[in-house]
């Protein structure tokens, strides 16, 4: 079996630890590369004790984005800030690779340049991962049209305290 190589951007945050961590368990695919920000504290550490996992796994975490991480992978996974995903992404775009973006607080100006990149590489684009809230978001749109312009209907976001974000852009 082929495995699928990911690098993750911000592995040593909430998101891109989990994202390694999983990338590490799942057989189909091989954790080619896990970077953070230049001069981020944990950089030169083996992302496998940066994580939680059993020990070393002979990856270290580095700020080197595009080099040869990005060059030994198929897909780019990023769950950063709007400014860094920016950057990430045309150099994503250069190297012709997939990405996934779940990076929130995106302006519709940024967002259309991930429409715009997306007709030239594979791109997954959700600020919100989640099945359940993208189940409701897709309910709560039947609801408002079958309730008519009579009705107010609107969801209120919460997250836990350590969203950077919060609400979500």
């Amino acid at each position: 079996m082929t495995k699928v190589k990911v690098l993750v951007t911000g592995a040593a945050g909430r998101m891109g630890s989990r994202i390694a961590y999983l990338t590490l368990e799942d057989p189909s695919l091989e954790l080619a590369g896990a970077i953070e920000r230049e001069g981020h504290p944990s950089c030169g550490a083996d992302i496998g004790r940066l994580i939680g996992t059993k020990g070393e796994v002979g990856l270290l975490l580095s700020d080197d984005y595009f080099g040869q991480a990005l060059q030994k992978a198929d897909v780019v996974i990023e769950f950063t800030g709007p400014k860094v995903t920016m950057a990430h992404l045309e150099k994503v775009v250069k190297a012709g690779k997939a990405m996934v973006i779940g990076t929130t607080g995106l302006t519709d100006k940024e967002i259309a340049k991930i429409k715009e990149a997306s007709a030239s590489i594979p791109i997954v684009f959700s600020p919100n991962m989640s099945i359940g809230v993208n189940l409701l978001f897709k309910l709560v749109g039947e609801v408002a049209k079958v309730l008519g312009d009579e009705y107010d209907v609107e969801v209120i976001e919460a997250h836990h305290h350590h969203k950077k974000d919060a609400p979500s852009g």
